[in-house]
């Protein structure tokens, strides 16, 4: 006969649930559990936070190469007046200077400038869209492609840009209503309209210049809000 007590009075001695709970010694001096008790309850785990990129997933667009354009633009100008003089006499009306087609010495880094602008538009929307646990509401190619209608592109270049602010004023812990906002969405929009009308009316150099520097205010919140380190709760 044996003297276990668990034994003699038919119960478990593999210390099952349907047994009786009985107080478990704790750990020895060595921090052991004694062998034959069951380790103490883990607490549940705190849930896992998400942290979010301190770098841009993708470069940023690099915008020497705008400035670069803007004057190879005005050097086409200087080349284009050596040739043709009589550029230097003004337009009659405001309605020719917005429908003559400049020189080709001019033409052509304007449209390179204005298609590198789209591609920075784009690549600012694609390292949005880039970001984990969170959904930009404006895709890059609704961002580029919105501004080929026609009207509705002056309206245009003020909605993305507000959207970019509130992505940057969110990462900086200022929502928009609340406080000052650190980036303003309209100063793009105003930047982009006064750069074309100094294109039309005052120097197409001066005024891709304008463009890109607008273009940097956007660039240099976003890289400098997506360099402060932030966690999202999954």
């Amino acid at each position: 006969m044996t003297d276990d007590p668990n034994l003699k009075s038919g119960g478990d001695p593999f210390n099952s649930a349907e047994s009786p709970v009985t107080d478990s010694p704790g750990p020895d001096s060595r921090g052991e559990v004694p062998s034959g008790e069951d380790p103490p309850a883990e607490q549940p785990a705190a849930p896992e936070r998400a942290a979010l990129p301190t770098a841009p997933l993708l470069p940023m667009p690099k915008l020497w190469i705008g400035y670069a354009l803007a004057a190879a633009t005005f050097a086409g100008e200087m080349i284009a007046i050596a040739r043709h003089p009589e550029l230097l006499d003004p337009p009659d009306s405001a309605k020719d200077a917005i429908l003559s087609v400049p020189p080709l010495e001019v033409f052509l880094p304007l449209f390179v400038s204005y298609v590198f602008w789209m591609v920075c538009i784009h690549r600012y929307h694609k390292i949005l869209a880039a970001i984990p646990h969170y959904k930009h509401p404006i895709s890059p190619a609704k961002a580029v492609g919105f501004h080929f209608i026609p009207f509705f592109w002056l309206v245009w270049v003020f909605i993305w840009p507000k959207e970019v602010a509130k992505f940057v004023n969110a990462r900086f812990e200022m929502p928009a209503g609340f406080g000052m906002p650190l980036m303003r969405g309209w100063v793009f929009g105003v930047g982009a309209i006064g750069a074309m009308l100094c294109q039309i009316f005052l120097d197409p150099g001066m005024g891709i210049a304008l463009l890109f520097i607008s273009t940097a205010y956007v660039g240099g919140f976003l890289s400098r809000a997506l360099s402060i380190p932030s966690e999202l709760p999954r």
